[in-house]
């Protein structure tokens, strides 16, 4: 029997623990924001991987943003060592999720199975992921016992805020570092038959214009913020996202509408602020003398940082030569560089020969349009060797009703296990 019929047959074997590990994950509800169960996902993912023969740490983002004492940022790191020294492959997930939202059929948190498929939040994006990635480390180390190296497996917060609580602080404290590990895998949802090299470029800011509060019935004697910023929004109209259209990238990003530069405007606010729930009253009337828009600018590797934000203050500034009193602010938020791997990386290829082997069919090289967890172990690790591979479908994450194949993790898992055979090896 071959090394790769026998981890075949292990994760046949393993099947119902695969469909049951994702659906205990699922029924963790781990939102973020505000980061509820943390901990409790991480303990539990502890208890599983030490009676696998894993060393585990739980870590804490200490003073990381949005980390606190009510709801602290806990990442897992587990580590399997080899019976010989060698490379290190690691396997990243991140365990928080988005919002449940309107329009569920099934129970979010229900980890509900139907067809072949487990539904819930999370499920896809991305503990369908993290289930898989366990099940192919456990399946490999029980049927190739002698491999040399280590396995890593970790579990981290917050990714969905943009991952400074979770892979960001810990490639800080040296976690990714290239002399601990070798290989990285983020299991994200981007199809079994395709490997993610990198992702866009992503700036957030937040745009102000400025007025002068008076009454709501002289508006004249103010100066409205709100429309102020209404010209803003006319500008880019007309003239802004017709030229981020007009940019298109030689990464092959997917789905093709966001193979050009875009822009989304995530929040607009002006005036009075917003009353709590259940304030009956009316809003008092004044002329707004602040108006504030977040945006959401997504970049190609081909283009600068210097250039996307002098993109708009070019335009804040043909406004205010062609607008009375018009004045304003831009704050950055935060930046993501772009990032991709090459094709020629080690763990391309290797997983790339994987889903040859599992799927009969020649791998897809693709790059997200949002930005993972791959910009803090390529920025702040300097870790190159890094690639997004996972079962789930992209375009169900973030959606009412999300599901996981159990064949497609099944399949993952077969990828996964092969490509630990080919980098580490059976003694």
């Amino acid at each position: 029997m071959t090394d790769s019929t026998r981890l075949f047959d292990e994760i046949a074997a393993r099947r119902d623990d695969l469909i049951a590990l994702t659906q205990d994950l699922i029924r963790i509800p781990t939102l973020n924001p505000p980061g509820r169960n943390y901990r409790e996902i991480c303990d539990y993912l502890s208890a599983r991987l030490s009676r696998s023969g894993f060393a585990v740490e739980l870590i804490r983002a200490v003073g990381a943003p949005a980390d606190s004492e009510t709801h602290p940022r806990w990442n897992l790191v587990a580590r399997h060592e080899g019976r010989t020294p060698g490379d290190c492959v690691h396997f990243n997930s991140h365990h928080d999720v988005v919002e449940i939202g309107h329009g569920w059929t099934m129970e979010p948190f229900g980890g509900q199975m139907k067809n072949g498929r487990i539904y819930g939040r999370g499920a896809c994006d991305m503990k369908g992921g993290l289930a898989t990635s366990i099940v192919a480390a456990e399946a490999f180390i029980s049927a190739c016992p002698d491999y040399r190296g280590a396995i890593e497996i970790s579990a981290t917060a917050d990714e969905e805020s943009g991952g400074f609580g979770g892979v960001a602080y810990l490639a800080e404290q040296g976690y990714f570092d290239p002399s601990r590990v070798q290989h990285v895998i983020i299991p994200e949802p981007l199809n079994k038959d395709r490997i993610c090299l990198g992702h866009r470029g992503v700036w957030w800011a937040e745009i102000e214009t400025h007025g002068r509060i008076a009454h709501g019935s002289m508006p004249f004697l103010g100066d409205c913020a709100v429309r102020h910023m209404g010209a803003v929004l006319e500008e880019m109209e007309r003239h802004l996202f017709p030229l981020l259209a007009s940019k298109r990238t030689a990464m092959p990003v997917v789905p093709d509408g966001a193979r050009q530069s875009t822009l989304n405007i995530n929040a607009i606010h002006g005036g009075e602020p917003v009353q709590e729930d259940g304030y009956t009253g009316f809003p008092s009337p004044c002329v707004p003398d602040r108006c504030r828009i977040t945006i959401d600018r997504r970049f190609l590797i081909e283009e600068d940082i210097s250039e996307v934000r002098a993109e708009i203050t070019a335009m804040l500034e043909k406004i205010k030569t062609e607008r009375p009193k018009f004045s304003y602010e831009i704050r950055d938020l935060f930046e993501v560089q772009p990032t991709m791997t090459d094709e020629d990386a080690p763990v391309v290829r290797t997983v790339q020969a994987a889903i040859e082997k599992v799927l009969s069919k020649q791998a897809e090289f693709v790059v997200s349009p949002g930005t993972y967890d791959q910009k803090h172990i390529d920025r702040i690790g300097r870790l190159k060797n890094c690639i997004a591979y996972g079962p789930g479908i992209l375009d169900l994450a973030h959606q009412p009703d999300e599901w996981v194949g159990v064949d497609d993790m099944a399949d993952s898992a077969k990828v996964m296990a092969l490509t630990l055979l080919e980098l580490l090896g059976n003694g």
